[in-house]
């Protein structure tokens, strides 16, 4: 079967916070006339991605066709989660134009990639594109390395050199393995910032690759979609640090989710997320925030100090409750501590 005739996949993966999840509900709601379905591998155990795209559904994107999978990274769960889901995907009553996956921060792309080789959905569908989502600011900032000229230069003159942190490999990985680098969150980093942004990704990139600015998910949808990448077949153009692993790991991270009730006084709240990343080094918190006297929910997003929040939408028949789920590496995470911050 040709890859024409089969559904296309676009696989969106990015550091954590990079704006995934604003990306596709951009794709959503500009969906040129094609019927959408998504599938989101969160990490931790509350549902906030899924749940902001589900509250943007409409009818070429109904809820039903949003699924998650929350039982750990997409690229570890292949047999167990990820087949039966697009199996699923599939088979429902309207079969998706395309689907959209939303991968974890943390997933490495090329063994999804591998996943497509399997006989149950091999040939079914094809990945139109991998797209990485790279914050531009934080990459211009070097976030990734305390001197990434002289990490590149490190590995040029020794490979054999145990010199990457964990979050550089999964960020080197997804440049490595991806069609379009989309550079987001770019009116926060100026056009110096971007430059510099450009310069890392590009020493990082194995071949020439496309490195787009974009701001709040805004990207016109035909430069994304329809890339006819078949990256499934074209996999030795993608290198990885975990080529020739059977499997990975993912202990350098862990997630804890952390339950407060309703808050009196949310910039109160938003000020002690910032004290975590200053203090305990928290990478990632995101959740929802049931505010005393106010009706609608209030969405908090944060990337180590920059805390983002809105009001979305009404509580409804959800329980009001304020619920946020804590990223770190393993050896940042202690519960107690956090809590004593978040309830300060």
């Amino acid at each position: 079967m040709s890859n024409l005739s089969k559904t296309p996949v676009t696989v969106i993966t990015g550091f954590l916070g990079s704006g995934k999840t604003t990306l596709i509900r951009h794709l959503m709601t500009h969906n040129q006339g094609k019927r959408l379905a998504v599938l989101v591998n969160e990490f931790g155990t509350a549902g906030v991605d899924g749940d902001i795209l589900k509250s943007c559904a409409d009818e070429n994107c109904p809820e039903n066709n949003i699924m998650e999978l929350a039982n750990g990274c997409i690229c570890c769960t292949v047999a167990d989660d990820f087949i039966p889901t697009i199996e699923a995907l599939m088979a429902l009553p309207e079969k998706p134009d395309h689907i959209l996956i939303e991968t974890s921060g943390l997933a490495l792309p090329k063994p999804l990639l591998k996943a497509f080789d399997w006989p149950a959905i091999k040939s079914r569908i094809t990945v139109d594109g991998v797209i990485a989502l790279a914050d531009a600011e934080a990459v211009a900032s070097g976030q990734f390395a305390p001197d990434l000229d002289a990490v590149q230069a490190q590995r040029e003159a020794d490979d054999s050199l145990d010199h990457e942190t964990p979050l550089s490999e999964v960020f080197e990985d997804q440049v490595s393995c991806a069609d379009i680098v989309l550079l987001s969150k770019a009116d926060l980093a100026g056009e110096e910032g971007l430059a510099k942004a450009r310069a890392v990704i590009e020493a990082e990139a194995p071949r020439e690759l496309p490195i787009i600015p974009m701001s709040e998910g805004v990207v016109d949808p035909r430069v994304v979609l329809g890339l006819e990448a078949a990256a499934e077949d074209d996999l030795d153009a993608r290198p990885s640090h975990h080529d020739g692993h059977h499997d990975h790991e993912h202990d350098d991270f862990d997630s804890i989710v952390i339950d407060l009730g309703e808050v009196a006084n949310p910039e109160t709240l938003q000020g002690n997320i910032e004290r975590l990343a200053r203090e305990q080094k928290i990478l990632r918190v995101k959740g929802y925030v049931a505010v005393e006297g106010k009706p609608m929910r209030m969405l908090v997003q944060a990337v180590g100090a920059r805390v983002r929040a809105q009001f979305d939408q009404p509580w409804g028949a959800q329980e009001r409750r304020t619920q946020l789920v804590v990223i770190a590496e393993h050896h940042d995470i202690n519960e107690a501590a956090i809590r004593s911050v978040l309830e300060a």
